[in-house]
C-alpha cells in the first residue's frame, strides 16, 4: 500500500532528527560553525517532516477507528459522528500526503538566506530608469508588509527620476526563497511622462536576486582584493560628497567589482560591500545549480535567468501578466504597491508541482 510505503520511508528519516537533535548539542559540532548551521537547518526540515508523520498516523488511526465504531456500534447518534469523523479523516489523508511528498522533495539549499537584489533600467531610457524606481518601490511595500529590512548598497540615479541601477540588500526570515521568483527582465507598457502624443511605450528593467553569502559559505583572500576609496555621490548631504568614505572592493581573480557608497563611516561601507561581493563570488557557484534546474523544468520559475521575459505590467488596461505561469490579474494599482504576495505564491505552487514530478513519487 501507499500509505506504509510513505510510513516506511518517514520512519528512517525519525531516527535521523533524533540522531541530528543529538549532533546539535555536542559542544565540537558547536565548535565547528558551518557543520552547526547545515545540521541546524536539517534539524528544522526534519521537524517540519517528523510533524506531518505524526498528524499523518493520527488520522490513519482515525479512519481504522471510525470503521470499527460503525461496525460494532448500535447508538445512532455515536454512528453519526463516526461518519463524520470517517469523511473528514478521508479527506485530509491526500492533503497530508502531498504536504509530506513535498517536503521529501529538496528544496533549494539557499531559501533560507537573506537576498541581495539588483534593479538595473533596460531598454527604454529615462522611461526604464523610472520603472526601476517603481519596482524597487514596490519590493520596498512589499518588504515592509512582511516586516523584513531592507538596506541600499549603491545606486545611481535616473536623469529624469527612478534608477539607472539599485543594489540593496533585503532581510529577514526565508527571503531569498520568495524573491527569487524576481529574477528576470520585467517589461513596462504605458505613456510616458515625456510623451506628448499619448502613445504607449515599451521600457524594461532587469531584477537579479541572489543569496546573500555567510562568512564560512566562501573563503577570500585579502591579497585578492584591490580597495579603492573614493567620495560618495548622490543624495545625503555634505558629508557624502566632501568625505573619502565610499569603498569600491575588486576581486582580481574574477574580476568582480562593488561598491558601496550607503555608509558614512569607511568601514562600515567596506563591511556591506564585503558582504556583496562574498555573495557574488558565491552566485557563480549557485548559477549552475540553476542552469541545472532550468535543464529540467519547462516553467524555468526560479532558474535565475536573468535574460528572460518574465512579466509585463500594462498601464493602460491595468493589468499584470506572469509569462512563466500565464498568470494575468487586473490590479495593477495595488500591485506596484507592493501587493505582488498572490502571484509569489502561484508561482510557488507551480515550482512545487515542477519538483513533484522530478521527484520519484
Amino acid at each position: 500500500m501507499a500509505e506504509s510505503n510513505l510510513l516506511n520511508r518517514l520512519d528512517g528519516l525519525v531516527s535521523r532528527f533524533e540522531e541530528v537533535g543529538t549532533l546539535i548539542t555536542d559542544p565540537g559540532v558547536i565548535a565547528d560553525m558551518k557543520r552547526f548551521v547545515k545540521l541546524n537547518k536539517e534539524y528544522r526540515d526534519l521537524e517540519k517532516i517528523v510533524f506531518a508523520r505524526s498528524e499523518y498516523i493520527k488520522v490513519l488511526d482515525g479512519i481504522q477507528e471510525a470503521k470499527e465504531l460503525l461496525e460494532t456500534e448500535q447508538d445512532p447518534e455515536m454512528c453519526e459522528m463516526a461518519r463524520e469523523e470517517l469523511e473528514a479523516c478521508n479527506t485530509r489523508v491526500p492533503e497530508l500526503e502531498e504536504e509530506i511528498k513535498l517536503l521529501l522533495v529538496p528544496t533549494d539549499p539557499q531559501d533560507e538566506k537573506n537576498a541581495i537584489m539588483e534593479i538595473r533600467g533596460g531598454t527604454g531610457g529615462d522611461e526604464a530608469s523610472i520603472f526601476a524606481g517603481d519596482l524597487y518601490r514596490m519590493y520596498t511595500k512589499y518588504s515592509e508588509s512582511k516586516g523584513w529590512k531592507i538596506e541600499i548598497s549603491s545606486y545611481t540615479d535616473g536623469t529624469s527620476g527612478g534608477f539607472k541601477e539599485i543594489i540593496f540588500t533585503v532581510t529577514g526570515e526565508g527571503v531569498y526563497g520568495i524573491l527569487k521568483y524576481e529574477s528576470g527582465v520585467h517589461r513596462v507598457q504605458r505613456i510616458p511622462q515625456t510623451e506628448t502624443q499619448g502613445r504607449v511605450h515599451t521600457s524594461a528593467a532587469t531584477v537579479a536576486v541572489l543569496p546573500e553569502a555567510e562568512e564560512f559559505d566562501v573563503e577570500i583572500k585579502e591579497s585578492d582584493i584591490r580597495t579603492d576609496i573614493f567620495c560618495a555621490s548622490g543624495h545625503g548631504g555634505q558629508s557624502v560628497n566632501t568625505t573619502y568614505s565610499a569603498i569600491r572592493l575588486v576581486h582580481i581573480p574574477t574580476g568582480i567589482t562593488v561598491q558601496c557608497q550607503d555608509e558614512k563611516s569607511q568601514l562600515k561601507n567596506k563591511a556591506k560591500a564585503m558582504v556583496e561581493l562574498r555573495s557574488r563570488i558565491y552566485n557563480m557557484e549557485h548559477q549552475k545549480y540553476l542552469d541545472e534546474i532550468a535543464s529540467k523544468r519547462k516553467t524555468m520559475v526560479s532558474t535565475g535567468d536573468r535574460s528572460a521575459k518574465i512579466r509585463t505590467y500594462n498601464y493602460p488596461q491595468g493589468r499584470i501578466t506572469d509569462h512563466r505561469i500565464n498568470y494575468t490579474i487586473y490590479n495593477l494599482s495595488a500591485f506596484m504597491d507592493g501587493d505582488i504576495q498572490n502571484c509569489i505564491d502561484h508561482l510557488i505552487v507551480a515550482e512545487n508541482a515542477e519538483r513533484l514530478k522530478e521527484s520519484e513519487f
